[in-house]
């Protein structure tokens, strides 16, 4: 069994799944907690997210004996929003709202980590909604949520439309600052430690291992080792929106300056010069320790290689590759996030 949990959610007047919280997922659950499940509810194997009733809530609520799960189960008999159980027996592609969402909740819990599960087909099954301080509603339902907000004295605010809701609206991992929250998006990794300052943003199924300053942009699929810092302004390449099928990875205590970038991946202890974007096709002078060029090389070719000092060179412009002996060192105070 690979993932289960219990859910609350919204759907529209079609009875539409718009979204789902799960309070606290589960990455390969008990046999015995299946058994429980099974005997219970209507599941019989696979892929599948169930409708809940009450009295199935509180038949659960008394046979589970694991405490997390089971005050979750109390807490949801007197919900009036629609609940539902969903159970992955494997990680295949997603056919179900549900079932997108409890994936995009493993990854920000840290149960999982980007790349590592299968996101396949969850573009069509995420609804473009409004998300407002209301809830998450139905694009087509919008105009008349406002009528009614109006009408019984309050307002309507939409913050976003969007696939994607804010990660911290269903999750606050340990020990994060995030400055604008609005910015991370559920399904983010952010190991603990991590600063995500104002102009940081991190997508979905992308992260880093924590800590570490980010500054810039984390793009799908790009993971960020441990002690790295992403500059004001500074991109990674992701795999959509053009960015093709390559995996991007940024090692160790590394650096990418100021409105700088890099469509290749990084090995540990590298830096890019600050207004430097490295693609995969830049014409790069590879220079030893003295100095001297040893080769040219497209940048495609120096990908995922440690201890790399990317620059400009002053007069001809050049971007070179220096070796970087200088590991670079975060401020530890800065993250500490207790």
């Amino acid at each position: 069994m690979f993932s289960l949990a219990f859910g609350i959610g919204t759907q529209n007047r079609k009875q539409e799944w718009l979204e789902v919280y799960y309070p606290e997922p589960l990455i390969n659950p008990s046999d015995s907690l299946l058994a429980i499940i099974s005997s219970l509810t209507a599941y019989q194997g696979g892929n599948q997210a169930m409708p809940l009733d009450p009295s199935t809530i509180r038949s659960l609520a008394e046979a589970i004996n694991i405490d997390s799960q089971k005050q979750i189960l109390e807490q949801f008999q007197d919900a009036s929003s629609p609940l539902v159980l969903t159970v992955l027996e494997h990680d295949s592609s997603l056919t179900s709202t549900p079932e997108a969402y409890l994936k995009l909740h493993l990854l920000s819990h840290r149960l999982v980590r980007p790349n590592q599960i299968n996101l396949e087909g969850i573009f069509p099954l995420l609804p473009n909604v409004a998300w407002t301080n209301l809830g998450a509603i139905d694009l087509g339902e919008v105009e008349q949520a406002r009528i009614s907000a109006r009408v019984s004295g309050n307002l309507l605010t939409v913050s976003s439309v969007d696939k994607f809701p804010i990660l911290t609206n269903y999750f606050i991992p340990k020990g994060v600052r995030i400055a604008d929250s609005a910015r991370v998006r559920l399904g983010a990794y952010l190991g603990e430690g991590t600063t995500v300052m104002h102009e940081g943003f991190a997508n979905f199924n992308a992260g880093c291992e924590g800590p570490n300053m980010i500054e810039g942009r984390i793009s799908q699929g790009v993971m960020v080792g441990c002690g790295s810092d992403l500059g004001g302004s500074a991109s990674t390449a992701g795999t959509l929106s053009g960015g093709g099928n390559t995996v991007i990875s940024i090692g160790e205590d590394c650096l990418i300056s100021a409105n700088a970038g890099t469509g290749i991946s990084l090995g540990d202890r590298c830096t890019i010069e600050a207004g430097l974007y490295i693609t995969p096709g830049t014409q790069v002078e590879v220079l030893d320790e003295s100095l001297q060029q040893v080769m040219l090389a497209k940048a495609r070719e120096l990908s995922g290689q440690d201890d790399m000092l990317f620059i400009r060179h002053s007069r001809s412009g050049a971007v070179q590759c220096r070796t970087n002996r200088q590991a670079i060192q975060l401020n530890s105070t800065l993250h500490t996030h207790n």
